[in-house]
């Protein structure tokens, strides 16, 4: 008996407990005190000098600190645009959450989450100051300080087991202060590639959570091991120097857009060195701006002539007058031998007056090494004329703007595949051993194309086109193109020989759409193919 009634005492004693915890769990959520008086509300001027102590941290920091702006016409400005950015960002936040949501709950067994209601309210939140921050990088650095004390209305319902719960985000505080990167800087709209955002202290986080109708943050404890929680673990994704990357574009193909035309006269040379056996030269210029990966502009070769006069005009398109430069480049050209520079010159665009003509009288270095001893040894002397006209928006040329734009596949292309293009351009210093009548020689799935051949030429140009019509991306497949001579005599001595070969991995067309590089020849001393590829699809 003494058992018995131990063990009826012990079940008596919990059960009791649990509804005791229960009752005053919802005695303390829905029974407010009466007593709870309104606050005085009294002039700023009546204060004493401990009140207003209390009250600085409220004050504005553009009032506290002077490195920081006020911006009140910002503030207005989201006001008026809040509603639509309240459906934007709820709109852009269901799109982002819901792979992440699909990917994540089968984890968990659960069946569904999803956004019941997802509104921000219509509080929207406050910039107390903005402090701007000049480098000598491309990139803008804003730290606003930000107050959102909103009434948004977050209810999100999950399905677990059968059963079905809501949880609801209510009365949502939030005081942060961001540090915001915009680079780097581009000439394409919004004019930045990327947004980092970094936090330079632990934000100030404060909600309602409301479970089955209660808020669950009034519990004892709980609401500060959350508070807690989630300043921990927002501060370990995104303190400084962490700091979430948002891009916004390809900087490599931001930064493509042309904003002018580079027009350069190459007038003459004058003292150039004797490079040939019989004691003259073969002189011919290369123009090339630099950060550009299109061929050099060439002008004719001055056969036997150490002074020699060009009055030759070209037009190179401009992408960023600060940083590039035009690269000029004098060889001498030789029938059979490699081509041997005789010197080089770099005129910085930044140094031109757009409109303005400016003639340069350039000496001519063996590189561009300020501390190389061989570059005071004379080498002669180049006049150019060079006049940069910078392109308002509507005179820039719309075929010079998608010049790297890829066109789309034509009609019937396979939904799954596209239309691989190659391009054979040129090859340069390529050399046989008993003949030097170059072409080109693709091999792609099975199947071989070839380029005309150029006689007795070491540096070629065929710009050819070559189309494969495939019914998936070529991720894994590989070009090889070899770059053969071939015998102009009639005779069986050397009908054909290999000036080098290369293999090119099609991978990168393939996520790229379009590449156009030189390519060093195996099996070559130094012969290079500039091939152009591209994957056209219908989308």
């Amino acid at each position: 008996m003494g058992v018995l009634s131990g063990i009826l005492g012990f079940c008596g004693f919990g059960v009791g407990t649990s509804v005791g915890l229960v009752i005053g769990y919802y005695m303390f959520i829905y029974f407010q005190p009466t007593d709870v008086k309104d606050p005085v509300i009294r002039p700023l001027v009546e204060q004493d000098s401990k009140t207003l102590q209390q009250l600085l941290p409220e004050i504005p920091l553009w009032v506290k600190n002077p490195d920081y702006d006020r911006v009140d016409w910002l503030n207005r400005f989201i006001e008026t645009m809040w509603p639509y950015l309240n459906t934007a960002i709820c709109k852009m936040v269901r799109t982002i959450a819901k792979p992440i949501i699909a990917e994540q709950i089968p984890k968990y067994k659960i069946d569904s989450v999803e956004f019941e209601e997802l509104t921000l309210g219509s509080l929207p939140p406050t910039f107390q100051g903005i402090k701007v921050y000049l480098t000598d990088e491309k990139e803008l650095i804003i730290e606003p300080s930000v107050k959102w004390a909103g009434n948004p209305n977050i209810t999100i319902a999950v399905k677990a087991f059968g059963l079905r719960a809501t949880v609801q985000v209510v009365d949502l505080q939030v005081f942060a202060s961001p540090r915001i990167t915009l680079k780097p800087l581009v000439p394409s709209f919004p004019c930045f590639a990327n947004i980092f955002v970094s936090l330079m202290e632990k934000p100030h986080v404060d909600f309602g959570l409301k479970l089955l109708g209660a808020d669950a943050m009034s519990i004892p404890g709980l609401y500060r091991f959350v508070q807690e929680l989630i300043k921990d673990q927002v501060a370990n994704m995104y303190l400084w120097p962490k700091a979430l990357q948002v891009p916004i574009l390809d900087p490599a193909k931001a930064s493509k857009r042309p904003v002018g035309i580079l027009a350069v006269k190459v007038v003459k040379a004058m003292k150039l060195r004797k490079k040939d056996f019989l004691g003259a030269s073969d002189p011919y210029v290369k123009l090339k701006l630099t950060e550009d990966k299109l061929p050099s502009k060439k002008t004719t070769v001055r056969h036997k002539n150490l002074n020699p006069e060009w009055n030759e005009e070209f037009n190179i398109v401009v992408k960023d007058p600060e940083s590039q430069a035009l690269e000029i480049i004098v060889y001498d050209w030789e029938q059979i031998a490699k081509h041997d520079k005789m010197g080089m010159n770099v005129v910085p665009l930044k140094e031109l007056t757009p409109d303005e003509t400016k003639v340069f009288t350039l000496d001519l270095l063996k590189n561009m090494d300020a501390n190389d001893a061989q570059n005071e040894k004379l080498r002669g002397q180049i006049i150019v004329e060079l006049t940069y006209k910078a392109f308002k928006e509507d005179e820039i040329p719309k075929d010079i703007v998608d010049a790297d734009a890829v066109e789309k596949a034509p009609e019937g292309t396979p939904a799954t595949g596209g239309l691989f293009v190659i391009i054979v351009h040129e090859a340069q210093d390529v050399e046989g051993k008993h003949h030097t009548n170059p072409y080109v020689r693709l091999f792609f799935k099975g199947e071989e194309r070839k380029t005309r051949l150029v006689k007795k030429n070491r540096s070629p140009r065929w710009d050819e086109e070559f189309q494969f019509m495939l019914e998936e991306p070529p991720t894994n497949d590989r070009l090889h193109v070899e770059v053969l001579s071939a015998s102009t005599r009639m005779g069986l001595l050397h009908p054909k020989e290999s000036l080098g070969y290369v293999d090119i991995k099609l991978g990168d067309v393939v996520s790229n759409k379009r590449t156009n590089e030189k390519y060093h020849l195996i099996d070559s001393r130094n012969g290079k193919v500039q091939i152009e590829l591209q994957w056209r699809t219908s989308s």
